[in-house]
């Protein structure tokens, strides 16, 4: 028998007879490495990809602890958006179906509160929801989660990313301090890190695929004759690779203005970030890349610092940086969150000895490599995937994020999938979504409201 067959765990028969029928066999590399820490009652964190398996990992841990006959909200798994926690719901019916009376209810924005307020009247022992909805609840007192054994994250990074990281920390404070507490993630960036030392217990660690090689950022240089050279040569590393995000550093202001201008005349979506700008242009700079809106975006070494993106596909250096622990600091940004990163810097004649201390440093001999072929330059830019709304309520006026996604994909409107970053300022807030949605979206919050009340919304363009 193998030791990643389901039949080795000490699971309750009849889900294993479940399992059987379901022809799961033998585990996932996720489930075979993070069931035996659930079922021995720790607190864990997993990192795994979409169709990794975590689903039924953490469904077979909470199945396992429930007890039937206790008629109350023992478990609950907080998702990011409505179809998840539907397809969540559905695939812990499924592994709990030899086991009878167990009952598993959805709690998603979106849809009318009526209906569930009803359905918790008739109790629980799964609530499975988005961080909206199950705060909506808990405000209202229709939730109780005081028998709470069980807390699972799931796709934790990107509820963080849409913004629900204020709900979190209010679920969390309604939930007993003597629990079990689950975190999965695709990702581990840093806000996964420090919510995971706020609520979780000596969690046991848990990575599949490893996210990054030894080598995670590939380097290349390129010597040019001039400006003119530089910046068609900026184009065709764009061209070539293709990066779906890209931070291109210059040394002045006046120049990373320059090259955003001109690489907007050539067709790229890109925007510049300088200690010229106003702080709230600042923010809306940073809103559009971080969310995807913007592909390119061109700034100087003082206005990126804070700068927090952990999947930037691409770092060009348009002039090598003025001493190597800014190049390393440079370069440093891509390769992140278990993806692959490359690194491009351009040099003159003139820069050569700037090269020759870099490699010193690097303890690499740096050759120029030739640029790719011109024909590229007929090519067009890619375009973003998203797009950027803005509502002209914020923080101030009590909206949050779950108001914005339910207001976004309750009746006749978009998926949660389409739904990107949404994130939230004093008197304002920005929401991506998917550019094929973009008119549909704007309908919805137009002739939607937002804590009952309209408020202002437009697309935002460069």
């Amino acid at each position: 028998m193998s030791p990643d067959n389901f039949s080795t765990l000490k699971l309750n028969p009849d889900l294993l007879k479940n399992l059987s029928s379901l022809a799961y066999d033998v585990m996932t590399p996720i489930q075979a490495q993070s069931l035996p820490h659930i079922l021995a009652g720790k607190d864990v964190i997993a990192q795994g990809k979409t169709g990794s398996g975590k689903t039924a990992a953490f469904a077979l841990g909470l199945l396992e602890k429930l007890e039937v006959k206790r008629f109350r909200i023992q478990s609950l798994v907080l998702c990011p958006t409505r179809e998840l926690a539907d397809q969540v719901a559905k695939e812990i019916r499924r592994l709990a179906r030899t086991i009878h009376n167990i009952k598993v209810l959805t709690l998603s924005g979106g849809v009318p509160l009526g209906p569930q307020i009803g359905s918790l009247e008739h109790g629980a022992h799964i609530i499975v929801g988005t961080p909206g909805r199950i705060e909506d609840h808990l405000n209202k007192g229709t939730l109780n989660l005081e028998h709470l054994n069980m807390l699972v994250l799931d796709e934790a990074d990107r509820m963080l990313e849409m913004g629900f990281q204020s709900a979190l920390d209010a679920i969390v404070d309604k939930t007993p301090k003597q629990r079990q507490t689950l975190l999965f993630s695709a990702t581990f960036p840093r806000q996964i890190q420090s919510i995971s030392e706020r609520i979780m217990t000596k969690p046991e660690m848990v990575k599949i695929d490893a996210t990054h090689d030894e080598n995670t950022i590939s380097q290349h240089f390129y010597k040019v004759n001039d400006n003119e050279q530089r910046m068609t040569a900026l184009r065709l590393l764009l061209l070539q690779h293709t990066p779906e995000s890209t931070v291109i550093f210059c040394n002045t202001k006046k120049e990373t203005q320059e090259v955003a201008d001109a690489l907007h005349n050539y067709g790229f979506s890109v925007l510049a970030l300088h200690g010229d700008l106003e702080q709230r242009d600042r923010d809306q700079t940073l809103v559009q890349f971080a969310n995807k809106s913007v592909s390119v975006l061109v700034a100087t070494d003082v206005a990126s610092r804070g700068l927090d993106i952990d999947s930037l596909d691409a770092v060009i250096n348009f002039h090598i940086a003025r001493d190597a622990d800014v190049h390393t600091h440079r370069i440093g940004r891509t390769g992140r969150a278990g993806s692959k990163g490359i690194a491009c810097s351009l040099y003159s004649e003139k820069e050569h000895y700037k090269v020759e201390m870099l490699g010193h440093f690097l303890n690499q001999t740096i050759e120029g490599e030739p640029l790719p072929s011109s024909n590229l330059l007929s090519n067009s830019p890619i375009k973003p995937l998203m797009a950027t709304l803005q509502i002209d309520g914020g923080k101030k006026q009590k909206v949050r994020p779950g108001d914005i996604l339910g207001a976004l994909t309750g009746k006749s409107g978009i998926e949660g999938k389409q739904v990107g970053k949404i994130q939230l300022f004093d008197n304002r807030a920005y929401v991506a979504v998917n550019r094929k949605v973009v008119n549909i979206a704007l309908k919805k919050l137009g002739e939607g409201k937002l804590k009952g009340r309209s408020f202002k919304i437009r697309l935002i363009k460069r």
